[in-house]
């Protein structure tokens, strides 16, 4: 034989790498082919029609209900197996050896001269297409180059009828007529060799998906139309199929009609299926398909800024979803996605960060569609520009729009890895792998201070979110009969959470280190619960718990615009001069900024609070809340029974090494629901929410952090205010009904009030709380009452509070009157120089910021002490309480109805939350309730300060006026300023006692000593009741600061009886004087 041609070495090469990646090309059926149950798509026929078949009947069907007498229908004539396999062949390949037969099919098919020679040279004994030599007619017809140049002039006229088509669309023809072939043989079975057909078919159908593969591999392999360009060949053309799959396009709005070269969308997922089954080898299929899935989810990183809300967008990533969709529909494809080094962002050459994982990752495209305004600006643009002049219907409009596609979106990526997981343990580990992946680049999106641009987007964060919260569902029922599978041990084992630098709830960083190394040993592996769960919390601390955050400080923002705007809008003294202009200008371009931030905030209201998303968080935070619970119970059965409160003083290892941000987060989100969602926890939500912060307010020991139970005790504060036609809120009736609350709320609430006193947090005035009108909590007052000490300190605190706000709220309307008074007298005002003007003006916005919050919770809290002094007084009357609350009460009273009340007299008080009649009407209310105490009476009338009885009858007439109280209950008054005018008179007397020894007067008080006491460590004697009230407040003592507790104090009996004798003395003289002078007038007389 004559040495091969170049042609010929460049076909043994494609040959060997073709059987290298097949084990045989024989007529073999191939396992993984679909056998006779498969549904094959009808198609449209090639246009010479194959001998073999029939024409399609043109007989009319018989019309209904008539009955039709039907003749045995005569089998379709068989013809030869070597006729049939020629024809199949040259239909399915669209070629032939023979000249006259291409010529008389017009050359759609392709005469393979070269190929005919060649056989011929061989000995080849006719020109029938047979399975022996397909391989050749194909690899012949793939290396067909239309733009090739042949001195042939019979074979130019073959090169000039092949049809525009690229490798790739040739060898889909090929693939679907082999389809037609395999149902036409089924269902009309043209020839009696069925068994030998269907080889043959398969050995056809095996050979073009190798071919296929191979050209998505290497589109360079065959010779491609010259106006086709490489980056739109190969693996690309298998992407406008995939992308075709979007519900969009198929089937509603889908052509009955396709291209015999382009795959129909009902076609894509048994392709799919054929590639996998010839190309199983993980690595031939990694090679093959890993570029086409890039290509498919880079897609979605073309869409514009409007995103999920455009029109182009939004086809645009439902194609992407639809390819994914069917791609991990495929086993083998599904377990090879999670293989592709793309799947974590890596193989591009570049360090994985959290700001480009969302971009370099595979899910990450499509993780980062949503609404909110950073990365999607159009979003707020389109659906929300002009916020102030849209209406209520139009918002809720656009709402639901975007919120219809945000849930398509978020349903289909949680089935995307719902599939992924459920496709081998080694996928489902690389999926875990990449939601622990998420965390660990976001550790610092938890910051105070972070750069938006380095950490990963919202939308990527919350729609993450929702795919886990999707995927805890199945584990919390409502009997928590799976919570048992979270394993306590998790963080001693699991390394997906990096918890190095994360505060601990009650643990440092060295006990934390211990207890992994003891606890190693007690742990089993992490299960797929645990890692939901833990990832979950870790998810929402990082991403919806900060996104909340990042929508709150647009609302500080706003408001920070908003006073702006005030102060260059002033007075409008700036109008008529030269600077109103410019002034008109900057409050425009204010406005502007304002309505941005107005429309961005209605963008982040669609995504975050969407209610399906915040239904599912409510539901999450309710498990994780009841979970905490049941981890620190000492049954370990939460809520089943209930757990009983207070808990036990030793709080266990597992719970205090917990990262602090799983309770942070819990605290956090149900303040954001009550606060901007509250009708989100009408269905559930709200049992939990108050069981577990009566948990942990009145087991306080349990956390270390004192800001995170303040914030424990303001998110029900929240539940407590107006909501709809509640004015009660929406945690009203749970705290009212629910046994729990009913025995606990009030010893929660007093042990809070005073903790909370000793954190020196400089909120500490602001995180009380306020008693419901309820007899069951008002029993369970007196009882609380009972434990003396205790309730003491209670009082104590709640009067050093009506004190402070009292005293700062009355300053506060002061300054605004004077402020007010001043600019009321516009000559005067107008006179003043600008900057005076604008520095006054500053300042009056200033006070009316405070004011409103001071008067509040002033007015709340002496309706707090209105309501106590009424179920319990004995705890009022104590020697260190009873007089700092007569003095309170006298100041307050003094400052309502005194001579300087006047200066409280504001322009629209309501605006600052100011009602002086209520105010006074509470006030009276105290002294009509301790009226009848002979100790409270003493107090008033030793408070040589603020006590005037003409203060009272200005007091009782204003009540009578208004009217604020009954006449019975200004009568009361009256009958109690007596009984205090006669005590003023007899304490007078009793003080009478001359010239006191030093050592009998108390060091603090500079009064008489009744029951001296030595402390301890400083050796100071001092009066028994100044010590008690002074550690109230402070728990050292006041001479040297060393801890003291009231137990310690030492008796000073010896210097009490020199004092009681000392008194005895000076009364009995003065007695003696008194009779004396009795008898002289007597005698006189």
């Amino acid at each position: 034989m004559s040495e091969p041609t170049d042609a010929d070495r460049i076909r043994a090469k494609r040959l060997a790498k073709l059987q290298a990646g097949s084990t045989s090309n024989s007529s073999t059926p191939s396992p993984a082919s679909p056998g006779p149950s498969t549904p094959i798509a009808q198609l449209p026929q090639p246009k010479p029609k194959p001998p073999f078949i029939p024409p399609q009947s043109t007989t009319p069907p018989p019309q209904r209900n008539v009955p039709v007498k039907r003749k045995p229908t005569a089998p379709a004539p068989k013809v030869d197996y070597q006729t049939w396999e020629n024809d199949t062949i040259s239909t399915v390949l669209k070629v032939t050896l023979s000249k006259s037969t291409a010529e008389a099919n017009e050359y759609d098919l392709v005469w393979l001269k070269h190929l005919q020679v060649e056989l011929e040279s061989e000995g080849h004994p006719h020109m029938t297409l047979t399975n022996d030599i397909v391989d050749r007619l194909l690899i012949t017809r793939l290396e067909l180059n239309a733009q090739a140049m042949s001195d042939d002039l019979e074979y130019v006229s073959v090169l000039a009828s092949l049809p525009p088509q690229s490798v790739f669309e040739y060898l889909v023809g090929c693939w679907k007529r082999i389809n037609t072939a395999k149902s036409i043989l089924l269902k009309k079975h043209p020839v009696s060799e069925t068994q030998q057909a269907t080889a043959l078919l398969n050995q056809l159908r095996d050979l073009i998906i190798s071919y296929i593969g191979l050209n998505l591999q290497d589109p360079e392999m065959f010779p491609q139309p010259a106006d086709r360009p490489l980056s739109t060949l190969g693996s690309r053309e298998l992407l406008s199929p995939l992308l075709s799959l979007s519900a969009l396009s198929t089937p509603l709005y889908a052509s009955t009609t396709t291209s015999q070269t382009t795959l129909a969308p009902t076609e894509v997922q048994l392709f799919l299926q054929d590639l996998v089954a010839r190309f199983a080898d993980p690595d031939e299929l990694l090679t093959t398909l890993s570029t086409l899935v890039h290509t498919l989810v880079a897609h979605t990183l073309t869409i514009p800024s409007e995103g999920i809300g455009g029109s182009g967008g939004d086809s645009a990533w439902r194609g992407v979803i639809g390819g994914m969709e069917a791609l991990v529909g495929v086993k083998l494809i599904a377990e090879m996605i999670t293989r592709m080094p793309q799947w974590l962002g890596e193989g591009f050459g570049v360090e994985v960060t959290a700001a480009n994982f969302e971009r370099l990752s595979l899910m990450g495209p499509l993780l980062r569609l949503g609404t909110f305004s950073r990365e999607w600006p159009g979003i707020a643009q389109i659906y929300f520009s002009d916020p102030t002049k849209r209406s209520r219907v139009d918002v809720d409009s656009s709402n639901a729009s975007l919120r219809g596609t945000l849930k398509s979106l978020q349903s289909s990526l949680f089935q995307i890895f719902n599939t992924l997981v459920r496709t081998s343990p080694e996928a489902r580990e690389r999926v875990l792998e990449y939601f622990a992946t998420v965390v660990r680049l976001n550790v610092k999106r938890a910051g105070m201070q972070v750069e938006p641009d380095t950490v990963a987007s919202d939308s990527f964060m919350v729609n993450l979110q929702s795919v886990l919260l999707r995927f805890a569902e199945p584990f919390m029922d409502a009997r928590y009969t799976k919570m048992d599978r979270i394993d306590p041990y998790y963080f001693s084992v699991s390394t997906r959470i990096d918890l190095k630098e994360e505060t601990r709830i009650k643990a440092t960083s060295d006990e934390a280190a211990q207890w992994v190394e003891e606890s190693k040993s007690k742990a089993a592996t992490p299960n797929f619960i645990s890692d939901i769960f833990y990832l979950s919390n870790a998810l929402g601390h990082y991403g919806y718990i900060r996104t909340i955050q990042v929508y709150e400080d647009l609302g500080k923002t706003l408001d920070d615009y908003q006073r702006h705007h005030d102060m260059i809008n002033g007075d409008g003294s700036w109008m008529g001069t030269p600077q109103q202009a410019h002034v008109q200008a900057t409050i425009e371009n204010v406005k502007n900024e304002m309505s941005k931030i107005q429309s961005q905030q209605l963008a982040f209201r669609v995504q975050l609070l969407d209610p399906e998303l915040v239904f599912r968080y409510v539901g999450f935070t309710s498990f994780a809340s009841t979970w905490l619970i049941r981890s620190v119970d000492p049954r370990g059965t939460h809520p089943n029974p209930v757990v009983e409160l207070p808990l036990s003083k030793d709080v266990p290892m597992t719970f205090r090494v917990l990262p602090e941000f799983i309770i942070e987060d819990v605290v956090e989100f149900f303040l954001f629901v009550v606060r901007h969602s509250p009708e989100s926890l009408d269905l559930s939500g709200k049992d939990e929410l108050v069981i577990f912060a009566l948990t942990f307010l009145t087991s306080t020991w349990y956390i270390k952090n004192p800001f995170l139970k303040a914030k424990i005790n303001e998110a029900v504060f929240y539940g407590v205010l107006p909501y709809a036609n509640d004015r009660h809120g929406i945690l009203g009736h749970t705290l009212n009904t629910h046994p729990v609350a009913l025995k606990n709320l009030i010893p929660a609430l007093t042990h809070f009030y005073i903790e909370v006193e000793q954190t020196g947090a400089s909120s500490q005035f602001y995180d009380k709380f306020t008693v419901w009108d309820n007899p069951v909590h008002r029993d369970a007052l007196n009882k609380e009452a009972q434990n003396v000490d205790k309730f003491i300190r209670f009082i104590n605190l709640m009067i050093n509070d009506v004190t402070y706000l009292m005293d700062e709220s009355l300053s506060e309307l002061t300054q605004i009157h004077n402020i007010q008074t001043e600019m009321r007298d516009q000559t005067a005002w107008n006179a003043r120089p600008q900057q005076y003007r604008r520095e006054r003006e500053g300042a009056l916005r200033g006070l009316e910021r405070h004011a409103s919050g001071y008067t509040t919770l002033g007015r709340s809290t002496v309706g707090l002490l209105k309501d106590f002094t009424a179920e319990t007084k004995g705890p009022f009357m104590m020697p260190e309480i009873v007089d700092k609350l007569a003095a309170m009460l006298d100041y307050n009273l003094d400052a309502l109805v005194g001579p300087k009340c006047g200066e409280l007299r504001v322009q629209d008080p309501e605006k600052y939350k100011f009602n002086p009649r209520q105010l006074l009407s509470d006030i009276l209310q105290v002294y009509i309730n301790l009226s009848d105490q002979e100790e409270f009476v003493r107090a008033v009338a030793n408070d040589g300060r603020s006590y005037r009885k003409e203060l009272f009858e200005a007091a009782m007439e204003t009540a009578r006026r208004v009217p604020l109280k009954t006449e019975t209950e200004i009568g009361v008054v009256r009958s109690f300023v007596s009984k205090v005018e006669e005590m003023k008179t007899t304490i007078e007397a009793e003080e009478d006692l001359g010239e006191i020894p030093d050592e009998f007067l108390d060091p603090l008080m500079a009064t008489i000593m009744r029951d001296p006491v030595t402390l301890p460590s400083s050796r100071v004697v001092i009066d028994r009741s100044t010590i008690k009230s002074h550690l109230l407040s402070d728990s050292k003592d006041p001479f040297n600061r060393v801890p003291l507790v009231v137990e310690d104090v030492i008796p000073n009996v010896e210097l009490k009886a020199q004092i009681d004798a000392f008194i005895a003395e000076r009364m009995n003289k003065r007695s003696t004087i008194e009779e004396g002078i009795v008898k002289m007038d007597v005698s006189v007389d």
